[in-house]
């Protein structure tokens, strides 16, 4: 599969299987630069189709506030 615009969620469920075969890539190698380039389309893609939305304020503080205990 070549790099492109991630578009469907198949798109997006075969760049995730290309990120993970390229996780042990060495530092300055070709296939460190196509895990990035691959990382950037997959994050593209996640903040378009599955955002995130920032934590309530309070809730946040009592989640920490549990993790102390």
């Amino acid at each position: 599969m070549k790099p492109r615009v991630l578009k469907t969620e198949q798109d997006y469920a075969a760049a995730l299987a290309k990120v993970g075969g390229l996780m042990d890539a060495h530092p300055g190698s070709p296939e460190e630069d196509e895990l990035e380039l691959w990382s950037l389309l997959v994050e593209q893609y996640e903040k378009q189709h599955h955002p995130i939305d920032p934590p309530d304020p309070i809730e946040a503080i009592k989640f920490r506030m549990e993790q102390e205990q």
